[in-house]
C-alpha cells in the first residue's frame, strides 16, 4: 500500500491518502515517484507523491493508475523536509513539494528546446489563489488551461515557449487565456544559462585580524560534523565576503558541499564571478530570473554531484547539494527571504532545518542583523562574531542629514535638495560616481485633482495608482492594472496634480539639472525592460556611469570602488508605517545603501535627506550604530511583545464579499480564543484590515496571535483553519496562517 501526498488536497482535508499498488506497478512505485491517483467522490485523475509504503495489503482501496517518473524525483530527506514544512508553515505536502523541486520538473522531466534571444513572456495577472481555483475550475473540460494557470500560480511568470514546453498548451491558448484577464503577453529578452561577464582575479586571499579572528572561531563548527548556527556582524564594507570564500574553501576541502544565498537577484552576478573565480565550473546559480528549463538544467547538476557550491536567492535554500556542510545567508535581515505565497517560508528556518539534519553550519551574515538574529545571538543560541572596522581600515563614510523643511517652506517640491545637489556636482566633477536610493518606482505616488480632490484609485485594490511618465499610464503595483491617464479630472474638469516622487521623476530632475550626464535608472520597470539587473550594473561599473538610481535594489551587497557619493532621496519613507518592523526597515536600508559609498582608496560621503532630522532612528543610521539603534529597538519589543519576544501567527481571511471575510475572522477569533485558552503569554488582536485590505477583488483581514511557538499552539492553529474550512457558512472565503508575516 502507497501513502500518497494529492495535489488536490487543500490544507483543510491534507493528509497522506493510501492507495493499492497494482501487481503491474509493484516495482516502480517506491518512495519519492510521482503518480496518476483517482480521487474524491468524482474519483478525477490527480497527480500524487509517494511518501512511503506499507506491508498492508488495502484491498479495499482505490488502486494507483500510472507511475510518472522512471526514478524517484524526491530523495528521503526531501519528503522529511516536506513534511516539516506543512506542520511548520501551515501548507499542503504537495505545496511543500512545489518548492523543493524546480518548476520545469512537474510538466515536462526534460530539456527544453533552444530558443530566439527575445521571447513573448507570460505574465500572471491574477492573485495565485485566484489562479489556481480557475485552474481547479476549467480542468475537466480545458485541462492545458488549467496546467498554465496551474503553473504561472506558482512561478508568477515564464517565457510562453516554455510554458507550453512544460504544459503542453499551444500559444493560442496562451492568448486566450490572456483575452480573459489571467495573464499578459509581452516580448522580452531573455538569457540562457546565465554566464559570468565580470572578470575577478582569484587571489590568495589575506584577512586582517578580525577577519582571522572571525574564521578561527568559525572553522571548528564547520569541521567538527555537528549542527551549529553562527551570526557575523560586520560593517559595511568590513569584508564579510572573504570569510565567507575561506569557509567554502574549507568545506570543500574536506569533501563538504555548500549553500550561499542572497537577498536579491541584484546580488547575484558579482558574487557568482567571485565564486566562479575561486571555485571554476564547480558552482551553480539557482534564482526566479533564470529559464524554466535553465533551473532544471542546473537542479541536475547540483542533484548529480556535478557542482558543489550553489549560489542563489531564496528558492537555493532547497539546492540538492551532496553532503551538505555549510550555508551563508548573505544580508540575514532582508524581508525578501520571506515567501509571500503558499508554503509561507522564510529561508532561514528551512536553513535551520537543513543544517540539523546535516550537521551543518549556519552562518548568517549581515551588517544590520534582524533584531531578532541580534536576540538570539545575545541569548547565546548563535554563536557572535564582529567585524567593527573596513578591510585594509578604510574610514566609513562622512555622512550628512540634509534636512528638507526650509527648502519645503520656501515653496520647493524638489527631489533633489541643495546639499545634495551640490554633493553631486562635485562628484561629477571630480570624475567619480554617485548612487542614489528612493524606495518607490514611476514618477509619482498618485495623482489627483487640484479642484475637487479626487484621485485614481485601482478598481480591484484599495490602493492609488502609480502615474508613470515612461509610458503616460497610472498602474497598479499589486494587481498590474494599468489605464492611461486623463489629460483632465473625469469628475469635474479640473486640473491635475502629480503628488509624491518615484524613480521616474527623480531621474527627469537629474537630466534637467545635469543635461551632458549620464544616468543609469535600475528599478523593476527598468530590469524588466532590459531583461537583466546584470547588464545595467555592467554598465555603470565597466563605462564609469557618473549616477546609478534605484530602489531597494541599489541598497546592499554592490561594491563599486568609484563610488564616492550616497544620496537617500527620502529617509522618511517607510519610518512612520502602522508596522512594528518600520522602524528596523528603516535603518537597515539607509545604514545598507550609505555603506556603498567610500568602498575604494577614496573616501566616501553620504547624504540622507529627511523632514524628519531628529528622528533617532534617522541619527542612529547616519552614525551606522547598529548596536544603540538593536538596544533602542529592542526595549521596544519587550514592551509590546513582538517578535522575537514573541512569535506573531497571523490568520488571514481572503474573499470577495466583504461582510462574509468579517464574519469568517470573528469564527477565527472565538476559535482562537477556546482552543488556545490557557496558553501563555498569549495576545489575541483583531479582526482588522490586512496592510492593504483589498486586493484583485477579494477583501482581507486577519486575527494575530502572539504567543511562543509550540507545536501544541500550530496544531490548535490548524485544526481551527481546519475547522473554518470546512463549515459550510464560510463559503466563498478562504482561510491561511502566517508565521511572523513581514508586513506587520
Amino acid at each position: 500500500m502507497a501513502q500518497v501526498a494529492v495535489s488536490a488536497a487543500v490544507y483543510a482535508i491534507d493528509r497522506p491518502y493510501s492507495y493499492k499498488i497494482p501487481d503491474s506497478l509493484r516495482e516502480s512505485v517506491v518512495p519519492g515517484v510521482r503518480v496518476t491517483v483517482p480521487f474524491s467522490r468524482s474519483n478525477r485523475h490527480v497527480e500524487g507523491v509517494v511518501l512511503s509504503l506499507t506491508d498492508e495489503d488495502g484491498t479495499e482501496l482505490k488502486s494507483v493508475e500510472r507511475v510518472l517518473d522512471d526514478q524517484p524525483v524526491l530523495e528521503s530527506w526531501q519528503i522529511k523536509l516536506a513534511l516539516w514544512m506543512r506542520d511548520r508553515f501551515f501548507c499542503t505536502v504537495y505545496d511543500a513539494v512545489r518548492a523543493i523541486l524546480p518548476a520545469g520538473l512537474w510538466f515536462h522531466p526534460g530539456k527544453p528546446q533552444a530558443r530566439d534571444k527575445t521571447v513573448r513572456w507570460a505574465v500572471l495577472d491574477a492573485a495565485p489563489e485566484e489562479a489556481l481555483a480557475a485552474a481547479e475550475a476549467v480542468r475537466r473540460r480545458a485541462p492545458r488551461q488549467a496546467d498554465v494557470l496551474s503553473l504561472l500560480a506558482q512561478i508568477g511568470q515564464c517565457s510562453v515557449p516554455e510554458l507550453t514546453y512544460f504544459t503542453g498548451a499551444t500559444s493560442a491558448i496562451v492568448t486566450a487565456l490572456a483575452k480573459k484577464g489571467f495573464l499578459t503577453v509581452q516580448r522580452r529578452e531573455v538569457l540562457r544559462r546565465p554566464e559570468v561577464t565580470v572578470q575577478v582575479d582569484a587571489e590568495p586571499i589575506t584577512l586582517n585580524a578580525e577577519q582571522q579572528t572571525a574564521y578561527d572561531g568559525l572553522l571548528p563548527m564547520l569541521e567538527d560534523g555537528a549542527p551549529h548556527a553562527a551570526l557575523l556582524y560586520g560593517v559595511t564594507g568590513s569584508g564579510k565576503t572573504s570569510v565567507y570564500i575561506r569557509l567554502v574553501e574549507q568545506a570543500l576541502q574536506s569533501g563538504r558541499g555548500a549553500i550561499v544565498l542572497v537577498p536579491e537577484i541584484a546580488l547575484t552576478p558579482q558574487l557568482m564571478a567571485l565564486f566562479n573565480a575561486y571555485f571554476p565550473d564547480n558552482v551553480a546559480v539557482l534564482h526566479s530570473s533564470l529559464g524554466i528549463g535553465e533551473r532544471y538544467d542546473e537542479f541536475k547538476r547540483i542533484r548529480r554531484g556535478d557542482v558543489h557550491v550553489v549560489v542563489g536567492t531564496r528558492s537555493a535554500v532547497f539546492a540538492p547539494v551532496r553532503d551538505l556542510g555549510l550555508i551563508i545567508m548573505d544580508e540575514e535581515h532582508e524581508r525578501t527571504y520571506k515567501s509571500d505565497n503558499a508554503p509561507r517560508y522564510h529561508a532561514r528556518d528551512v536553513a535551520k532545518y537543513r543544517c540539523a539534519h546535516s550537521g551543518a553550519l549556519l552562518l548568517l551574515g549581515s551588517a544590520t542583523p534582524s533584531v531578532g538574529s541580534m536576540y538570539a545571538a545575545k541569548q547565546g543560541k548563535y554563536s557572535l562574531f564582529s567585524l567593527e572596522k573596513r578591510y585594509n581600515d578604510h574610514t566609513l563614510p562622512q555622512v550628512v542629514i540634509a534636512d528638507l523643511r526650509p527648502e519645503l517652506r520656501q515653496g520647493s517640491d524638489s527631489a533633489i535638495g541643495e546639499t545634495l545637489r551640490q554633493a553631486l556636482e562635485e562628484t561629477i566633477l571630480q570624475g567619480k560616481q554617485s548612487i542614489l536610493f528612493i524606495n518607490r518606482r514611476g514618477a509619482n505616488s498618485f495623482v489627483a485633482c487640484g479642484a475637487c480632490g479626487a484621485t485614481f484609485e485601482c478598481p480591484h485594490c484599495s490602493v492609488p495608482l502609480t502615474y508613470h511618465s515612461a509610458n503616460r499610464r497610472l498602474m497598479c503595483h499589486y494587481c498590474g492594472y494599468s489605464r492611461p491617464v486623463d489629460e483632465r479630472c473625469p469628475d469635474c474638469g479640473g486640473s491635475l496634480k502629480f503628488v509624491g516622487t518615484g524613480t521616474q521623476r527623480v531621474e527627469q530632475e537629474l537630466k534637467a539639472l545635469f543635461p551632458d550626464t549620464e544616468i543609469v535608472r535600475m528599478d523593476a520597470d527598468t530590469v524588466s525592460m532590459s531583461g537583466s539587473h546584470e547588464k545595467l550594473l555592467r554598465h555603470f561599473h565597466d563605462d564609469h556611469v557618473p549616477i546609478l538610481l534605484g530602489t531597494q535594489m541599489v541598497t546592499k551587497g554592490l561594491n563599486f570602488e568609484d563610488v564616492t557619493l550616497v544620496g537617500v532621496i527620502n529617509g522618511d519613507a517607510g519610518l512612520y508605517a502602522n508596522d512594528y518592523l518600520s522602524a528596523e526597515r528603516t535603518f537597515s536600508m539607509i545604514t545598507q545603501v550609505v555603506g556603498r559609498s567610500g568602498r575604494g582608496d577614496c573616501p566616501g560621503t553620504a547624504v540622507i535627506q529627511t523632514l524628519s532630522p531628529e528622528n533617532e532612528v534617522i541619527v542612529l543610521a547616519a552614525r551606522q550604530d547598529y548596536m544603540s539603534f538593536y538596544q533602542r529597538e529592542i526595549t521596544i519589543r519587550r514592551l509590546t511583545g513582538t517578535p522575537p519576544m514573541k512569535e506573531m501567527f497571523t490568520l488571514t481571511a481572503s474573499g470577495e464579499n466583504e461582510a462574509a471575510v468579517l464574519r469568517v475572522c470573528a469564527k477565527l477569533r472565538d476559535a482562537a480564543r477556546h482552543y488556545l485558552n490557557g496558553t501563555p503569554g498569549l495576545a489575541l488582536l483583531g479582526p482588522a484590515q490586512a496592510h492593504v485590505l483589498k486586493v484583485n477583488n477579494r477583501f482581507r483581514y486577519r486575527i494575530t496571535v502572539c504567543c511562543e511557538n509550540t507545536r501544541p499552539v500550530r496544531d490548535a492553529l490548524g485544526h481551527i483553519v481546519r475547522l473554518v474550512s470546512r463549515d459550510k457558512s464560510c463559503r466563498g472565503v478562504s482561510v491561511y496562517v502566517d508565521v511572523d508575516p513581514e508586513d506587520g
